[in-house]
């Protein structure tokens, strides 16, 4: 301590070197964020209507904190790390992925007022995926997937 900084100071940059180091242990990263993925395209009228409508709010909410938006435009090349990803042709199609494997998926953009719940249901599966042992995440089939209209 002969830079004249108090004990304290020494414990926690002694502590902040400790964590630094388990980070760097581990590859850099603890824990690879949810993401909801929202495949999109050019002129697609349904897809405008959630970005009016819920894209504003979404980042600010608690479910946009644990699983920020990230959107793909359908006619570009499929980016690489969405790879286990099945790429759809109807938009807009939500799909929620955790550690890059799909945990639920929602087909359409059915209005403000029931895209919340079905979101909440989607969101209710990403804590199971999370709960279950990290040898078991990504053995079952792709995520559940939600029809707007059909309720499957």
């Amino acid at each position: 301590m002969p830079d004249g900084r108090g004990f304290a100071d020494w414990r926690f940059s002694a502590g902040f070197g400790v964590i630094a180091w388990a980070i760097a242990a581990m590859g850099g990263s603890c824990v690879q964020a949810a993401e909801l993925i929202m495949m999109e395209q050019p002129g697609c009228v349904w897809c405008a209507r959630f970005h009016d409508e819920i894209a504003p709010a979404y980042a600010k909410t608690e479910e946009g904190r644990r699983a920020p938006l990230r959107r793909v435009d359908i006619t570009e090349p499929w980016p690489d790390d969405l790879s286990a990803i099945r790429p759809e042709r109807l938009t807009p199609t939500f799909v929620l992925v955790e550690a890059g494997h799909e945990v639920a998926r929602l087909r359409g953009y059915p209005g403000e007022n029931f895209f919340w719940p079905m979101l909440d249901e989607m969101m209710e599966k990403l804590v199971a995926a999370q709960a279950r042992p990290a040898d078991k995440a990504g053995d079952d089939a792709p995520g559940d997937q939600t029809h707007v209209g059909t309720g499957k």
